[in-house]
Parts: structure tokens; C-alpha cells; sequence
């Protein structure tokens, strides 16, 4: 069973208060109203790091934060919480109602302020103003994130180089929730690349049956500000349930705004159920003979089973001057265009593998990644410029 980050008509909140006594008694009013689902409560202001690690894990659309213990280190709290982007909306508690702390939080940039004994009616009147600042247009459909999988015609073309690099250089161009996902359940290598402890993999989250947001954070480890999910430790052959891997998909993409997932190579069944449910699917190739010959059967194969060529895109991996080969030509090859090239760096790769650090833009293949993020990024908004288009546009009615 899987279940969405909040029920549709609730709020995903974090709570923030050291005064247990105003705690208990605003927890005591939540039921009542279903307005908030308390994701962690927090008996202590925290650091800035706590408070980072928890908003990663949580993901949380609301702060309720205690404003009476100590009204300093809230400020500092809600000043931070409100510069995010996107905001994680603020609502001050207090034990009464004080016009002049108030006047204050709100300065900081707390939306919403609550005081003992926290009147049901005032609280859904807050509720209500914040859902329309979550939801201004309350007739669109909520966003849900985008998924490009990276999957090598030959393994060993670079496909988890890419789909690594890819997911980090989106994190700097968004700033956005971002998950890195490697799917490769026998010699998935992610973990080992960015030197992150093993908490779990695509088989465990499959296996959990109550996964909700919280226990979503037992599953990944945070990198650079990207979650990862790992391989499995031990390769997995057994079959997986495509109805299973469909439904983790969709709830990825409740949690995060971009997912990256490194697939195996092309032929194999999950990646195939990866690319029909994702919104950019890369084929990496390299520019050997056995990957361009490998390149042109899996273009072929995905046509056969009814992919059309604008569901899939070709990159080319490892180019060197010396080759020779264009993208042009290399489109005429495969009679499918080339999406991107990336250079041959091998010595800039090894050295932040072995760091186990994300690849700087400073490098020639940190460029080209850059630009790929930079074209994934905008064809979504492009996308969703055309999707807004066709929903806003209006209806033309005729007389009869």
C-alpha cells in the first residue's frame, strides 16, 4: 500500500515547538479538522543542519513553530524556512494572542498565527488561506514531478556517469527536490561513485507495504542535496511486479520534482517499464562499433514495441575529436537525431569519483551536462506552458 505525502484535503506540517504543554494542546485539535498532517514533531528549535536534514526527509509544506519559549531563536527559524525555495509556509503558536509578537513573526515572514486554546474556527479560516497559497488556481491540477531515465544501449557506455551528473547539475540549475534512483538491480554502481553508506534499494522500497513520507526517508541518503536511492548490495535476480514499480513511480514523483533513474541496459524488462512511464528517456551510446551496432537494434526494438522516436532520445558518450563522427552523421546512422555529445574526460571523472563529489561545470563534460539539464529543464517548462495553454484557452461556442 502506498500512500500520498498527505491526505488530498490535509496540509504536510512539521512541528516546531519546545513549550509541550501549547504543543499538546494544539496537537489535541488536529484531528478535529483535518487540516494538517503532523509529518515530525520537534521538541527543540533546531540547527539550520537538523532543520535541513528534516525538511529533506519530510518534505513538509508547512513550519508550525513555537513563538512563545523563545521568540529569537523562532525568528531565525521562520526567516530561513521563508527564504526557501519553494517556501515552506509559516505559522506561528503562542499561548495567547499577542498583537505585538504578531506584528513581528509576520515581519520575519510567518504567513499564519495561532494562540491557545487554538478556536476550531480560526484554524480553518488559516487552513483555507494557506491551501490557496498552495494552490492559487484551485481548478489546475496539482504538479507532480518529471522522471528522465539514463539507459546504455551496451553496458558500459556511461550510462550511470551521466544519469549521476545529470541529477546534481539539476539540483544547481532548480533548486529543486531532487532524486537520484539506480535501478540497476545486479551491478548498480551509483553508491559506490559518490562513496554513500547502502540504506536501501528499489527491492525494499518494493517490498515495503506502508510506505508513506516518513518512512521514505529510511530508504534514501542525502548527497549534495540530491537524495539517492542505491543499488541493492548483492545483486537481485528474482522478477519484480511492473504493477509494483509503476505505483513507486508515481509516488517519486508526489515527492520529488525531478527523478533521475539509472536503468540497466535497454533490452531488459525494467528498463523498458522505466522508459514507457518516464517523461525523457536517454539511450546512451558511445561511438565504438559494438555500442553503435547495439544503439540501432534497441531504436529498432523500441519502435517495434510502438515507441515513436520523440519518446526517446540518443546521446553519445566518450567523443573524441579524433573519431571523426559528427552528430549529424551519427543521426543518419541510426535514423534517429542525436540529442547531445558528451566529451571523453577521463581524467576529471576520476578524480571526483575518487572524491566521490559531484562533477563541476568548470570541465569540458561538466559543460556539456550543464547544457543537457539546461534542455530537460526546458522542455518541461515548455510542456507545461502548452499544457496551460490548451486548459486556459476558451471554449468557443456555436449557435444552432
Amino acid at each position: 500500500m502506498l500512500r500520498r505525502p498527505g491526505r488530498e484535503t490535509e496540509l504536510n506540517a512539521i512541528l516546531i515547538a519546545p513549550n509541550r504543554e501549547l504543543a499538546e494542546l494544539f496537537l489535541s485539535t488536529v484531528p478535529r479538522l483535518h487540516g494538517f498532517q503532523i509529518l515530525g514533531d520537534l521538541r527543540s528549535y533546531p540547527t539550520q543542519q537538523t532543520l535541513e536534514i528534516r525538511l529533506r526527509q519530510l518534505q513538509p509544506e508547512v513550519a508550525l513553530i513555537d513563538l512563545a519559549t523563545n521568540f529569537e531563536e523562532a525568528s531565525q527559524l521562520i526567516r530561513h524556512l521563508s527564504s526557501l525555495k519553494p517556501p515552506v509556509h509559516v505559522v506561528g503558536l503562542h499561548t495567547q494572542n499577542d498583537s505585538e509578537v504578531i506584528l513581528r513573526s509576520v515581519r520575519q515572514g510567518a504567513c499564519e498565527f495561532l494562540y491557545a486554546p487554538f478556536d476550531l474556527a480560526i484554524q480553518q479560516e488559516a487552513i483555507a488561506r494557506l491551501r490557496k497559497l498552495k494552490q492559487p488556481d484551485s481548478g489546475s491540477e496539482p504538479d507532480t514531478g518529471k522522471v528522465a531515465v539514463f539507459s546504455s544501449c551496451k553496458p558500459g557506455a556511461g550510462a550511470s556517469t551521466l544519469a549521476t551528473q545529470t541529477a546534481f547539475a539539476l539540483k544547481r540549475a532548480t533548486g529543486r527536490r531532487v532524486l537520484l534512483a539506480d535501478f540497476d538491480l545486479t551491478g548498480g554502481s551509483i553508491g559506490f561513485f559518490l562513496k554513500v553508506n547502502q540504506r536501501s534499494s528499489l527491492v525494499d522500497v518494493l517490498a515495503d507495504g506502508q510506505l508513506d513520507v516518513s518512512r521514505w526517508a529510511n530508504h534514501t541518503v542525502s548527497c549534495g542535496g540530491v537524495d539517492i536511492l542505491t543499488a541493492p548490495d548483492t545483486p537481485y535476480l528474482k522478477p519484480i511486479d511492473p504493477v509494483r514499480v509503476q505505483e513507486v513511480l508515481q509516488y517519486m514523483r508526489f515527492l520529488y520534482d525531478w527523478i533521475v533513474i539509472d536503468l540497466p541496459a535497454i533490452f531488459q524488462r525494467l528498463s523498458m517499464l522505466a522508459v514507457s512511464d518516464s517523461d525523457r528517456a536517454f539511450l546512451v551510446s558511445t561511438s565504438e562499433l559494438p555500442s553503435l551496432h547495439l544503439t540501432r537494434k534497441a531504436i529498432a526494438q523500441l519502435m517495434q514495441l510502438g515507441f515513436g522516436k520523440d519518446r526517446f532520445n540518443i546521446v553519445v558518450n566518450r567523443v573524441s575529436k579524433r573519431d571523426g563522427l559528427a552528430g549529424t552523421d551519427l543521426g543518419k546512422l541510426f535514423d534517429c537525431p542525436v540529442q547531445a555529445s558528451f566529451p571523453n574526460d577521463y581524467f576529471s571523472l576520476h578524480r571526483v569519483i575518487t572524491l566521490g563529489r559531484p562533477l563541476a561545470a568548470d570541465c569540458e563534460l561538466g559543460k556539456a551536462i550543464e547544457s543537457l539539464a539546461h534542455k530537460i529543464t526546458g522542455a518541461a517548462a515548455a510542456d507545461k506552458k502548452k499544457l496551460s495553454g490548451v486548459l486556459n484557452a476558451k471554449p468557443v461556442f456555436s449557435e444552432t
